[in-house]
């Protein structure tokens, strides 16, 4: 059987210092993409000209998009996506690694399954000279064994619905997915968008292993950091500032382009994505008195919805232990939405 073919989506700016490493880690996979996807966002370093001499005799082929005026990290993936042609789409950062065989391992889950939609891996944490920074991406999301499972073997929309567990720079997704999830919503970052649509639609896998070198340098545009224990139990304490009217906006916006997407989505995932909405509107209309909220929370506590869609008991103590903080944004306001 003839293996997919795979569309590599890398977005830029300002990239010379690492690029040339990732795009020889993407042409010298076990198993090469077809295409490879540059989409600049105005560099103004020599980032293309590296990217030309290293693709320089590649049987890749190399199709480069340059915006005179940036699109911004959310647009110009989904600009890169749209220019696709392979049966499945890799999405890459401009300053990570890949492992030699990141692409054949995440192309064989495709094989094995016509109903994936989307395969994601953990990464190494790597500093800027790519050295191991001893915890991998998962270890630092705090990502735990039974959502590592869950999210490998069972419902993975249900396990995203309660949070993102889906990095772009380590995720294959079938080029399907693209049509449904396009245009990409304001309040969301692209690969958890990406990744909630092709759950939503079909299946999604979580790989249990290492794939990539996610560099973390001080100037990625989208990171992660491992947090203390300190850190943790000071998010608990700090203000909303509208945090869970954010919250069931993003939702609304997602209940939304569910139901207009009709039989295509799996009922059973745009009920539980109502039932999210209807959760996280409760919380946003707490009141901003934290004495007041602990009936409220309790009765809430008691539906099993913060079990269901969030991390459950620490989700609890923000909403009992938070200050409100400044939620006089115009733009915090819930919207109406569908569900």
């Amino acid at each position: 059987m003839t293996p997919p073919t795979v569309s590599v989506a890398l977005c830029t700016y300002n990239g010379a210092q690492y690029v040339a490493e990732q795009v020889r880690s993407i042409l010298n996979q076990t198993m090469p993409p077809s295409q490879l996807v540059i989409s600049d966002d105005g560099s103004t370093d020599d980032t293309l000209e590296i990217i030309a001499g290293v693709t320089q005799g590649s049987t890749v082929t190399v199709d480069i998009i340059r915006n005179v005026a940036p699109l911004g990290v959310v647009r110009n993936f989904q600009q890169a996506m749209l220019a696709c042609t392979g049966q499945l789409i890799a999405l890459s950062d401009q300053d990570d690694v890949w492992h030699p065989d990141r692409l054949e391992v995440a192309v064989a889950r495709f094989e094995a399954s016509s109903e994936l939609m989307l395969a994601h891996s953990d990464a190494r944490l790597v500093d800027g000279q790519g050295h191991p920074l001893g915890y991998s991406l998962f270890d630092a999301l705090g990502v735990s064994a039974r959502e590592r499972t869950d999210a490998a073997h069972g419902d993975e929309f249900a396990a995203l619905l309660r949070r993102n567990l889906v990095t772009g720079a380590a995720a294959l997704f079938s080029a399907r997915v693209v049509e449904p999830a396009v245009p990409f919503p304001d309040l969301w970052i692209h690969d958890e968008w990406l990744a909630v649509i092709a759950t939503a639609i079909g299946e999604g896998e979580l790989i249990d292993a290492e794939l990539v070198d996610y560099r973390q340098h001080g100037a990625n545009q989208i990171g992660v950091q491992k947090l203390g224990l300190r850190a943790q139990l000071s998010k608990l304490v700090e203000p909303r500032n509208g945090r869970n009217v954010y919250l069931a906006n993003r939702t609304a916006l997602l209940v939304e382009r569910l139901e207009s997407l009709g039989d295509l989505v799996r009922p059973e995932a745009l009920a539980s994505a109502r039932a999210k909405l209807a959760h996280l509107r409760v919380r946003a209309n707490y009141s901003r008195n934290r004495l007041a909220r602990f009936i409220p929370v309790l009765r809430e506590l008691r539906t099993g919805r913060y079990g269901r869609y969030t991390r459950g008991t620490g989700d609890v103590l923000r909403d009992l232990l938070q200050p409100a903080g400044d939620e006089s944004d115009a733009g915090q306001r819930i919207v109406a939405g569908k569900g």
